[in-house]
């Protein structure tokens, strides 16, 4: 645990000068609006260690899969959203000595990134050239004009004398990505440009063997400045205006940078992304900052309308809580439903910002309480998309029906650790039960009866294809498989994974038998195949131990040395920074529980003992290492009323990377498990179920808060709830009325 940044209710702040957490101030204080994004580098230029991260969304490369022993059924490609063109580029000298804070010490340095409006600012003084200055920097990335990143720089001489400045706006494609697997650089330049006050570069990814499309890029940058023009260049991967002057003693000067980004996944020739950046600069150039900025904060005023929660009594909660929503919706919200959601979203380069399961198992939940329906829709279309990539990942494996994706951009597999790849495949269950998670919760039956029911049955002939029959147990079972716990992989019959699998063939039946007959007919579901299907259901082996009253998270795990977490000596966690791998898989220590996993998607089919005995059992096993564990384990902590553990669990989930819990949130921030926290808050703290198309609440106040009042979206209407000490006041903010149940009574509101 390290804390770098302030406690404050709506800023991630800091005033420490601290080079030796510069990638973790960078990711920290990343900025995004789905379309694109960045850390939080200094544009003007860093010569000490930094990771000048810009990313552009759907934008990717399927980088050649290199591994020391080939097997068969390998991914032929890693896929990563590589390190764009760097477009927010700047060098500034200050009488002929160009800033670099590796070089020269600030003094009054301040990091601050405004969650409330989504502005990211710098702000110190330096002696640099024999003179001393103040230096303002303000970036935002807009999330009303998806092609557009604004910047501001604010230069005042605080000596007594004047001083010569000069500043270069740059666009730079000559980038590399660090987890290239051969050093390589993306990047081909097709144009390039710069004339007084503009700059631009068309730039396109490098062939590929794959057949994956290229994508080409067009950037575009304006500059607005009271300082003189005096020079342009173009260089073969940089293009460069530069502009300047004298700032008198107490002057201040603005130089202001507005950069578009337009790409092929919209305007699919150079001459459209052209056409289309020049339409957008004949307006962004007639407007001031402060006009571009003002609807990006009034958007983001509405977005924080509909989903803020505030908590009384608690400052890092609450801390913890806004910046978790405001990265996630940074990172998606909902507008291109080509578009999904990284595990690091824009903010570094592991995990290669593609898809994961993480979508489904998280996020859509999440996004259903806090926005309109269409958003948890997207994420669901996203998948029926790419069925064709599932079906050649399953038959890869020679196996019936769909695989879909452990990691992806596409819908065909680009990971190449064989345990994760392939073995991972509670993936396909996590898809199947998003798809009921929608349904339940929005009543909305369009989408499983149609899109929804195709995905079902693909899903289910996969697994009826997958699992083999066991005549010594007379039961259907899955070997050679990981759960999400991947501190024990390849192991036989995952709890988890069976028991999504068993699930997921009983609800497609159900579905099927809803599907009307033009549907039916063309999914072609034979009679036989439904036997088969329900056989297995009814037959699947689920892991179960009588003498411990549990359910073992596989066949073997109660054969290990059972040790608990309390035993490992403190300087040896994070284990994944400690252990070798060989010793953590013998190991009983647990990365993110599977079976707290299956209890929480199906908490109400489970009873309070059978909660507690396997919350109580596997607690002092978790690591937590994931940072998708926490959460999971504090809603069904709150279920079985371990409330001070639940607040506890919910701490670490709220501030995972605000206090670097795992060491390692400079490689980029959790976005996927960001929303851990907001679920912790509504279904573990609050209670919140839909249970037959009702909502249901039963509401505790952790010891800590004075009060805690979030707004949640349901079936067209918006309720607002509240928690105090008083007990718990529900209003009906918007839409029809509404019956809900609160500990256990009926409640009108209208």
């Amino acid at each position: 645990m390290k804390r770098t940044f302030n406690v404050a209710p709506w800023n991630v702040a800091t005033e420490n000068w601290a080079p030796e957490d510069k990638r973790l101030q960078e990711s920290m204080t990343s900025i995004a609006n789905e379309n694109l994004g960045m850390r939080g580098f200094f544009e003007e230029g860093y010569s000490g260690d930094t990771l000048e991260g810009v990313y552009l969304g759907g934008v990717w490369y399927p980088d050649k899969t290199r591994v020391g022993w080939w097997k068969n059924g390998y991914p032929q490609y890693f896929g990563k959203m590589i390190n764009a063109v760097n477009f927010i580029k700047m060098r500034i000298k200050i009488n002929g000595e160009q800033l670099d804070l590796a070089k020269q010490t600030p003094e009054n340095f301040k990091l601050d990134l405004d969650l409330k409006r989504g502005i990211f600012t710098r702000k110190f003084d330096v002696e640099i050239g024999g003179s001393k200055l103040q230096f303002v920097f303000e970036r935002f990335a807009s999330v009303v004009q998806k092609e557009l990143v604004g910047q501001r720089v604010l230069v005042k001489n605080l000596s007594g004398s004047p001083v010569k400045i000069e500043i270069s706006n740059m666009i730079d494609a000559d980038v590399y990505n660090e987890d290239a697997n051969y050093d390589e650089q993306f990047w081909n330049v097709l144009a390039k440009s710069a004339e007084g006050t503009h700059a631009e570069i068309m730039s396109q990814t490098k062939e590929n063997n794959f057949g994956v499309p290229q994508f080409m890029v067009g950037m575009r940058n304006s500059v607005k400045t009271s300082l003189d023009h005096i020079d342009d260049a173009i260089e073969e991967k940089t293009v460069r205006n530069t502009f300047a002057g004298e700032i008198e003693a107490g002057e201040e000067i603005t130089f202001e940078k507005r950069s578009l980004v337009v790409t092929s996944r919209d305007f699919d020739t150079q001459e459209k992304i052209d056409q289309r950046l020049d339409a957008l600069m004949a307006v962004i150039d007639t407007e001031k900052f402060d006009e571009l900025l003002a609807p990006h904060i009034a958007e983001w005023q509405k977005r924080w309308d509909k989903s803020d929660i505030q908590i009384e009594g608690d400052e890092e909660a609450q801390q913890g809580i806004r910046f978790n929503l405001f990265q996630l919706f940074s990172t998606y919200y909902g507008d291109d439903y080509r578009l999904n959601i990284s595990p690091k979203g824009f903010t570094g380069e592991k995990y290669g910002g593609a898809t994961y399961w993480d979508t489904e198992a998280y996020c859509v939940p999440v996004y259903l309480g806090v926005g309109d329906p269409k958003i948890a829709r997207n994420l669901l279309m996203y998948r029926y998309k790419q069925l064709p990539g599932a079906y050649i990942n399953a038959q890869q494996q020679g196996l019936k029906g769909a695989l879909f994706p452990m990691v992806t951009f596409n819908g065909i597999e680009c990971h190449n650790e064989w345990e994760i790849t392939f073995e991972e495949i509670h993936r396909n269950g996590d898809i199947a039960y998003a798809i009921y998670l929608y349904t339940n919760y929005t009543g909305d039956k369009s989408y499983v009866l149609h899109e929804g029911a195709k995905v079902l049955t693909e899903i289910s002939r996969f697994w009826a294809d997958r699992v083999h029959y066991s005549q010594r147990k007379n039961k259907y079972m899955l070997h050679a498989v990981t759960g999400p716990d991947e501190y024990d992989n390849n192991v036989n019959n995952d709890w988890y994974t069976n028991l999504l699998c068993q699930w997921t063939l009983r609800y497609t039946l159900e579905i099927l038998d809803e599907v009307d007959e033009e549907t039916a007919k063309k999914l072609n579901v034979s009679e036989d195949e439904k036997r088969r299907w329900k056989g297995i259901a009814d037959n699947m082996y689920l892991p179960y131990d009588k003498e411990k009253d549990i359910f073992p998270e596989n066949d073997g795990f109660l054969d290990k040395e059972l040790k608990p977490v309390s035993e490992i000596p403190s300087d040896q966690l994070p284990l994944n920074q400690n252990w070798s791998w060989d010793r953590i898989l013998r190991s009983p220590y647990v990365k993110q529980g599977d079976v707290i996993q299956g209890l929480w998607d199906f908490i109400d089919d489970f009873t309070q003992e059978e909660k507690k005995n396997n919350f109580d059992f596997y607690e002092q096993f978790t690591v937590h290492e994931s940072s998708l564990s926490a959460s999971v384990y504090s809603i069904i902590a709150s279920d079985i009323g371990y409330h001070d553990k639940a607040v506890e669990l919910y701490e670490r989930a709220a501030r995972l990377d605000l206090d670097n819990y795992n060491n390692d949130t400079e490689d980029g921030l959790h976005i996927t498990s960001m929303t851990g926290s907001w679920l912790d808050i509504v279904q573990g703290f609050a209670g919140m179920r839909v249970r037959n198309g009702e909502l249901h609440y039963a509401p505790f106040l952790p010891k800590k808060w004075n009060s805690y009042k979030f707004r949640q979206a349901f079936r067209g209407r918006v309720l607002e709830v509240t928690v105090d000490k008083k007990g718990t006041h529900i209003e009906l903010v918007s839409g029809d009325p509404l019956t809900i149940d609160l500990n256990g009574e009926k409640l009108e509101l209208k």
